[in-house]
This record gives C-alpha cells, sequence and structure tokens, in this order.
C-alpha cells in the first residue's frame, strides 16, 4: 500500500470537515483528537522503509531555536499578561482569516501535512 495515495485524500475529506466545524466546539475538538491519535499509531506501526534519522544535526540547526524560543517567549508573555490591541496574540491575529471556511480547511490540510511528516 502506498501511504501517500491513500493519506492525502484522507487529509483532504478530514480538512474539508474540520473546515466547516466551529472553532473549540465538541465535534472540532473530537476531531483533531481522533486524527492526531491514528496518525500517532500510524507512526508506530510498522510500514515502508522509514526515513533514516541523521547521524547529527549541523550546527547551523541550531539557529532555529532561537527565532523559536523568541516567538514562544512572545506568545507565552501575551498569554499570561492578556492579549490587548497593542501586543496581540497569534491567535488573535488569525482568527480574521481562520473565520473564512477555505482558509481554516487549508490551515487544517497544513496542521495534517506537518503533523504527518514529523511521525514519518
Amino acid at each position: 500500500m502506498n501511504r501517500p495515495l491513500v493519506m492525502i485524500p484522507a487529509f483532504v475529506v478530514i480538512s474539508l470537515v474540520g473546515g466547516a466545524l466551529p472553532s473549540f466546539s465538541l465535534g472540532a475538538n473530537l476531531l483533531v483528537l481522533g486524527t492526531g491519535a491514528a496518525l500517532f499509531a500510524l507512526g508506530f506501526a510498522p510500514g515502508p522503509r522509514r526515513l533514516p534519522a541523521p547521524p547529527r544535526l549541523v550546527p547551523r540547526a541550531a539557529w532555529w531555536v532561537l527565532p523559536a524560543a523568541v516567538f514562544a517567549a512572545i506568545e507565552i508573555g501575551d498569554f499570561v499578561l492578556g492579549s490587548t490591541p497593542a501586543h496581540p496574540t497569534l491567535s488573535t491575529l488569525a482568527d480574521p482569516l481562520l473565520a473564512r471556511y477555505p482558509v481554516r480547511a487549508l490551515a487544517y490540510f497544513g496542521w495534517l501535512s506537518a503533523f504527518w511528516a514529523l511521525v514519518r
């Protein structure tokens, strides 16, 4: 079985359903948890050859930690202090975009694709 031929259409269907659900609804939460659990289980299932792990990370890869740490610090600070118009959180900035169905469905597809890339 060629997994991409199965997973991509499945991701499209899940994205179309997920994009139609209201944010943080029971259905949306169950869809995210169920899909995440299924992908987690598939990641551990035996299948075609796995991608080999690199022997070690190159030093340049450490530079990705800096923007991730700065972003995390800003988001945590905004969350603790409260989202204000002067310092909105990323979710506050994304809300107007995610209110539209096509963008929300594409965001679901991106989330699924990123998660699949991690568990492969």
